[in-house]
Order: structure tokens, then sequence, then C-alpha cells
């Protein structure tokens, strides 16, 4: 069975391309076509078949939303009202980043549950295995990690995280440059250079990259080459460490589209804003303009508790030159594990954030909406302003919980309503959609 990439290189339009045409309002043509340069993804699985979601070149910017146990917190029911949480708020991918309990049953559960693609990150259960196994996660059997990748795709997962391009040579440049204000804060990545350095070996992933592709290859999963060096802290942006990883990451994603497997680059999750535009360019022209996908990013280290406020600021900058997914940061981000309500408020602000940015990066068709809700506010039009915003049913029971004397107004101004005393000032002279 051909992956996507295989297909659109064969001239054939699949059903998920065709449904990511329909979706984008775009010719099917022009999504084979950028499938096959391997500037579109489309997270599948050929064993669960998820709902269709495009990623890439002349898409609308993609949202993901992480959940998952920790060992302090293992509550299997907890992280599937999580995922329905994300499901409901609007996000385009789920990753199910689970670390504590039953790492097969949490995952087999939620995929269960959601219709979105989900995706992980295979290291975490391995490395989680052979510490339950030999009371040391240095001493992983590559065969181990491996067998969970295969494990993993049977199980559904539409696209992985797997950090291939954290090797030997990377970690001297971590060394050589003298480490980091804010270390290393990949779990997956602290993990293999650990690995690395216990056993004195390369990465076995950057290794036999080779098997790493023919495995996802199976399944038509999309290999997201995660950043185990990515900066967690703006000060770290941009340095040589995590620039190395992302060269190889580029690299690799060249190799794996040859090799016919669709492909995803992983970004960083802390960048100044002055350095954001910078760091996409230089990924899209390293890698041939493959899929971005930006952890945030987080734009200040000195708000915890509204990170999703500050990632929400580096999510809109980034759609805005060219990121094709963004993975949500919630409120509890720093702080403990996001609860329920944390998953909502991250979800929907991501879901903004990359609005924002579809407007200044497609302004030829991204700022109807915002005219139309313009049009309907000057009208004093509530229903239309509900069917306009984002979020209908938040702003619709904000409204309702503050019921003013004249329906036709809020209760912000009451009888000093601008909107209304403009429109009865101007009302002889409308013209159209304008005043």
């Amino acid at each position: 069975m051909m992956t996507q990439i295989e297909s659109a290189r064969a001239g054939i339009t699949t059903q998920q391309m065709a449904q990511v045409a329909f979706d984008e309002n775009l010719t099917p043509e022009y999504v084979r076509e950028k499938v096959a340069l391997g500037q579109i993804v489309i997270p599948w699985n050929h064993v669960r078949k998820p709902k269709v979601a495009g990623i890439g070149a002349g898409l609308r910017t993609k949202v993901n939303a992480s959940i998952g146990t920790s060992s302090d917190i293992i509550d299997y029911a907890a992280e599937v009202k999580k995922g329905l949480a994300a499901q409901e708020s609007g996000a385009d991918t789920l990753m199910e980043l689970s670390v504590g309990g039953d790492l097969d049953r949490v995952r087999r559960e939620v995929i269960a549950a959601v219709d979105l693609p989900v995706g992980n990150v295979p290291l975490y259960q391995a490395f989680c295995e052979a510490s339950r196994k030999y009371g040391d996660p240095n001493k992983l059997d590559e065969e181990m990690l491996f067998d969970i990748i295969e494990r993993q795709c049977a199980d559904g997962m539409a696209f992985m995280a797997v950090h291939c391009g954290i090797n030997l040579y990377t970690i001297e440049r971590l060394r050589k440059q003298g480490y980091r204000y804010g270390g290393l804060v990949s779990k997956g990545g602290v993990s293999m250079a650990a690995w690395m350095i216990a056993n004195n070996r390369e990465n076995p992933l950057y290794e036999k990259f080779d098997r790493v592709v023919e495995i996802l290859k199976r399944y038509d999963t999309v290999l997201s080459l995660g950043n185990g060096l990515r900066a967690g802290a703006i000060h770290d942006s941009s340095d040589r460490a995590q620039i190395q990883e992302l060269l190889i990451n580029c690299e690799l994603a060249e190799l794996g589209r040859d090799m016919g497997c669709q492909m995803l680059v992983e970004g960083p999750g802390h960048v100044p804003l002055d350095e954001i535009e910078g760091n996409i360019k230089l990924q899209k022209r390293m890698s041939g303009g493959a899929p971005y996908y930006m952890l945030g990013p987080i734009a200040t280290d000195v708000a915890p508790g509204f990170d999703h406020i500050t990632a929400a600021i580096g999510a809109a900058q980034s759609s805005r030159y060219g990121a094709d997914l963004i993975c949500y940061i919630t409120p509890a981000e720093h702080l403990a594990l996001p609860n329920e309500e944390d998953v909502r408020m991250g979800v929907k602000a991501a879901k903004i954030a990359a609005y924002i940015g579809d407007m200044n990066k497609y302004p030829e068709k991204g700022r109807e909406r915002d005219k139309e809700m313009s049009k309907a506010r000057r009208d004093l039009d509530w229903q239309r302003q509900f069917e306009l915003a984002l979020f209908p049913e938040d702003a619709a029971a904000i409204r309702k919980s503050r019921v003013p004397e004249d329906e036709q107004t809020c209760t912000m101004c009451g009888d000093f309503c601008a909107s209304r005393g403009a429109g009865k000032i101007f009302a002889g002279d409308l013209r159209g959609d304008k005043i």
C-alpha cells in the first residue's frame, strides 16, 4: 500500500488529498503537487483512518493539543476527557504523551475516544519500559525501541515525534558552547542524551534512520523529526546546539521524503519575537519547504500561569511567517499537569493565534470574516456576531450573563452605545458595505 507522498508522485489523488482540497477551498491538483514535493503532509494511518487534516504550504495553520499522564498523576479517564475537550475546542491534531501508568492502555483508550489524528513520542514508552524492566533507562535495548515504534504505529498513530536529529555531534556542540541558561527541556532529548553518553554509542534513531522510515511508511504515519535540543529559554534560542539539530533534521527530512515517507520538522519552544521569522525561513530553506511544527513558541520566560498567552503571541508570529502546525501551551505550563479546563483554554488561545497569523499569511483571503464581523457589530446584529465568532458559545454566554436593559446594546456602554448613536446619525449615508 502506497503512502500519500508515493501516491502523489504517481499522479494519484487520494481521498485524503481530495478532502484536504475541499476543506481548504483549493484544487486537488494543488494539494497533490504539494504532497508530492513534501510540502504538505496528511497525518494518517491505514489501520485507524482518522479525521483528515492537511498540514503545510497554502493551508490554514493547524493546532495540536498535547495530553498524557505523568508519574504523579495517573488517571486514564481524565486523559480521555482531555482528549475530547481538545477535540471539542477545535484542535486539529492530538498528541498522547503519557509517561505514567499503563502506557499501552492510555494510548489505546485515547485513540478509541477521539476522531483526530493522534501522535506521540515513542522514546517516552521505550525509556519507561527499560526503567521498569532493568531498573535503569540507560539499559534500553535498541530492538526494544524499534519494537515499540512498530507497536505504536500498529495502534493507529497518525504521526510520531522521533528524536533522530540528536546525535553525538550535537551533544558535543552543546558542551562546547558552555551548556545553557535554561538547560535541556525535552524529556525525550535528555533521555537519549543520557543513553548515548552512558553507552558511548550513537543514537540508533539517527544511525538506523532508514529502519525508522520503513516502519512508519508501512502505516503511512508522518515522521515528525523531534527537537531534543530545543531551547527552553529565550536566551538559549538559536544557539549552536539547536541550529545543529535543526540542520540535521532538515537533511533527514529530505532523506525520508526520498524514501517515500511523509516528513514534518519540529521547531523550538522558546523564541523571542525578533528571531521567529529568521528561524522559520532557515528551516524552510534547509528542508526544501517541509511543513514546520512550532512548539508555541513561548515569547517570554517570566509569565508562569499565563503561558497560553505568551505562546499565543509567539504562535501568531510563527503562523504569519510560515509555520504550519502550532502546538498549544496551557496555563499550567512549567507549573503542573494540565487539567481539562487548561486544555480548553490552551486550544482556544492557539486557535486565535493561528487565525491571526493566517490573516497576515494569506491577506487576500484571510480577512473577509473580520469584515463581516465589523458590519455585524456596526449594525448591532448580535446573532450574526455569534455566528462569525471563533467560539460562539463562549461569546453568547458572556453576553447572557450580563443582560442590558436595551437588548440592542450591551452593558459595556448601555445608553451611551456608540454604534447605536452613529447608526442613527449616518443611517442615510450607508453605501452598500461602507458608511
